[in-house]
C-alpha cells in the first residue's frame, strides 16, 4: 500500500467512527426529548407505528451522517 492509500484508509475510519458518535448522540437526544419510554412502548406494547417512526429517524439521520462526510 502506497501513502495515499494508508492516509485515505485512516481519514475513512476516522470519518466513520465521528459518524458513529454524531449518529448514538441523536438518538440519544431522540429519546430522552420522547415523553414516554421508547423501548417500553416498542418491546412490551408492541407498538409498531413507533417502530417505524423510529426507523424513519433512524434512517434519515443515517442519510444525513453519510452526506456530510461524503462532501
Amino acid at each position: 500500500m502506497d501513502p495515499t492509500q494508508i492516509s485515505t484508509l485512516i481519514w475513512t475510519v476516522v470519518y466513520a467512527f465521528l459518524g458513529v458518535i454524531v449518529f448514538g448522540g441523536a438518538f440519544w437526544v431522540a429519546t430522552k426529548v420522547t415523553p414516554f419510554s421508547v423501548r417500553k412502548e416498542i418491546e412490551d406494547d408492541q407498538n409498531t407505528a413507533l417502530a417505524i417512526i423510529l426507523g424513519a429517524v433512524i434512517l434519515g439521520l443515517s442519510i444525513i451522517i453519510a452526506s456530510a462526510i461524503s462532501s
